[in-house]
């Protein structure tokens, strides 16, 4: 337990020393200059275009910082060997990648509290705290996606490639298969039929992020503890989904 705290600390101060927050503190002001201008335009109901815009610009932040800060952070590692000199100490590799994984989740969640805390300006704390949550849940399930990705890969480009096509397709996987169904491209021909299974197979293996954070929740006060729990049970499982392949390509990997 002392080596996964350790190595936990170790990420941590190293978001500090790479000023991992400074670019979320920027993100943090882009954001506000963002619904600033949107309130002057805006006509009516400026506070929901406001909100809504702004819940919209730091999700897509929070998601673009933590992945880019984990993949960098572990092809750093690779790339001037540390990640051997850490496996060949008296270290399983198991508390090494739950100790990293420790560390980027603590990341995450200072980085959903602090985007969270900056809604509070125009929305009641219990959405904010539900939306905040679901962020920091979010996170979490890019964060195992973005580790195993880079164990795979090695590489900055092809890791954060790869996670930003799970994202969009997670983030859209609802729609496509609406899209699917609908009436006016119903067709009985193979491929068709061979396209509709294979979405139909994607949506039943990828998190529905579509219900995760949702701007929704902060316009209309909509979000409640059903959706929460729904939420949680989507980012265990697959959590523990990410992890387990992640930890299965390092222990197979000659290190």
């Amino acid at each position: 337990m002392k080596q996964i705290f350790a190595i936990a600390k170790l990420v941590i101060l190293e978001a500090l020393r790479t000023r991992f927050f400074a670019v979320i503190i920027i993100s943090l002001i882009a954001g506000f200059g963002l619904s600033i201008f949107i309130g002057q335009i805006a006509i009516i109901e400026t506070v929901t275009y406001q909100s809504s815009l702004l819940a919209a610009f730091l999700r897509l932040s929070a998601i673009y910082v933590v992945s880019l800060f984990v993949i960098t952070s572990m092809v750093h590692e690779f790339n001037n060997n540390s990640i051997y000199l850490w496996l060949s100490l008296s270290l399983q590799r198991s508390n090494y990648f739950i100790g990293k994984f420790s560390g980027f989740a603590l990341i995450a969640l200072a980085t959903s509290l602090l985007f969270g805390a900056a809604l509070l300006i125009y929305i009641p704390y219990l959405q904010v705290g539900l939306w905040s949550l679901s962020l920091f849940c979010e996170l979490l399930i890019i964060t195992a996606i973005s580790l195993l990705c880079v164990l795979t890969f090695h590489q900055t480009v092809q890791a954060f490639s790869m996670v930003l096509g799970f994202y969009i397709l997670a983030r859209s996987i609802g729609a496509i298969q609406l899209m699917a169904q609908s009436s006016l491209l119903n067709s009985q021909s193979w491929i068709d039929q061979i396209i509709n299974s294979l979405i139909e197979l994607l949506a039943m293996l990828l998190p529905n992020l579509e219900n995760f954070t949702q701007s929704e929740w902060l316009v209309y006060h909509t979000g409640n503890f059903n959706t929460l729990i729904e939420i949680l049970l989507q980012t265990t499982i697959y959590v523990t989904l990410l992890i387990g392949m992640s930890l299965f390509d390092l222990y197979r990997k000659n290190l």
